[in-house]
C-alpha cells in the first residue's frame, strides 16, 4: 500500500529497479511459473529433439494460468529488450537466464539437486529469450 514516487532519485540506479523486480517476484507465494509445472519445464528442457522441445516449451507456456502467462508475456518481453542491449548492459541471454532462473521457476521444497535444477531452470530462461515471438 505504500506510494512511491519514482521520480525520486534513490530509483535511478537500474540495480535498485532490478532488485525490487527480483526480490518482488522471488517473494511471490507461487513462482511465475507455479509449483505444480516446475517439473514439466525442466523435463521438457531435457528434451534432445530441439523440435519437439520447442512445441512442448510453448505449450507449457500456454498452459499456465492466465495471470502468470500475461505476466510472463510482458516480463519476458522487456527482458528481450535487455538482451538487444547486451553490448550497453552487458546482459547477455545467458546472463539474464542467470539471474532470472531461480527467481521464475524454483521447484515447492528444496531439494539436494538444486544445482542440478538451476542449470535447467537458467535453461529453461534462455529457450523463452531465445524463442520469445515463436512461444508468445
Amino acid at each position: 500500500d505504500e506510494q512511491l514516487d519514482l521520480d525520486d532519485g534513490r530509483w535511478e540506479d537500474i540495480h535498485v529497479v532490478t532488485g525490487a523486480l527480483k526480490l518482488f517476484l522471488r517473494e511471490l507465494p507461487e513462482p511465475l511459473v507455479p509449483f505444480s509445472h516446475f517439473d514439466k519445464f525442466i523435463a521438457a528442457i531435457k528434451i534432445q529433439d530441439l523440435s519437439l522441445r520447442g512445441r512442448c516449451m510453448r505449450d507449457l507456456v500456454q498452459s499456465l494460468p492466465p495471470a502468470h502467462h500475461d505476466t510472463m508475456k510482458v516480463l519476458f518481453c522487456h527482458l528481450c529488450r535487455v538482451v538487444e542491449h547486451k553490448e550497453e548492459n552487458r546482459m547477455s541471454v545467458q546472463s539474464v537466464a542467470i539471474v532470472f532462473g531461480p527467481t521464475l521457476l524454483r521447484p515447492a521444497s528444496e531439494e539436494a539437486n538444486m544445482a542440478m535444477h538451476m542449470v535447467f531452470q537458467n535453461q529453461v530462461v534462455e529457450h523463452i529469450l531465445n524463442h520469445y515471438g515463436y512461444i508468445f
